[in-house]
């Protein structure tokens, strides 16, 4: 795609009216004119630079996520998951929740968003987790053959998505910081 039209600036200001929008709409009601309209934009500026929505919204997300696993390098996995949970602000993590709880319920009918979602954000953010993972076993904190390494995705994502929906409160740094301690490192043997 011809990204290089759009200054980040513009490219910034354009993502954050899509999430905007995303969080005062849902998926299933956003569309590519409403977006043209909220960011005075044409349409075939967004398909210029996006293929679509799913693509749009899933960068969009990506962009306000920190990347935060291929910088932060603290010299322990619990630092580094914990850096990791301080990377982003409350407000914006129980922001990002929301939204992401909604694109899972739109995932089952939209296979476009699916791809987008695995493309864009799952798989790097596995990257980078595994990434932190590698330096955890070549530090000798994790133990290669653990059997929770697998599941150490699946193990983060439940703790942002099931707060809200077992306790109705918004996920935080200092309960990310429990969970790490109480549950993902003793499950990983730290």
């Amino acid at each position: 795609m011809g990204r290089s039209r759009m200054t980040p600036e513009r490219e910034s200001e354009l993502y954050h009216a899509v999430l905007d929008l995303l969080g005062e709409v849902g998926y299933d009601a956003l569309t590519m004119d409403a977006v043209a309209a909220r960011t005075r934009s044409s349409k075939a500026t967004l398909y210029r630079q996006w293929k679509g929505k799913p693509e749009l919204v899933v960068r969009a997300l990506r962009h306000v996520k920190p990347h935060a696993a291929t910088w932060v390098d603290t010299g322990s996995l619990r630092g580094d998951l914990h850096a990791i949970a301080a990377s982003t602000d409350d407000c914006e993590k129980e922001k990002s929740a929301d939204l992401i709880g909604g694109l899972i319920h739109a995932v089952r009918d939209d296979p476009d968003l699916y791809e987008a979602l695995r493309e864009l954000m799952i798989e790097p953010g596995i990257e980078e987790l595994n990434a932190v993972l590698r330096r955890a076993v070549e530090r000798g904190e994790v133990a290669a053959d653990s059997p929770a390494l697998e599941f150490l995705p699946h193990m983060l994502v439940g703790g942002y998505v099931t707060r809200p929906l077992v306790e109705a409160e918004c996920v935080t740094t200092a309960y990310l910081r429990r969970y790490l301690d109480a549950v993902v490192l003793p499950a990983l043997g730290v």
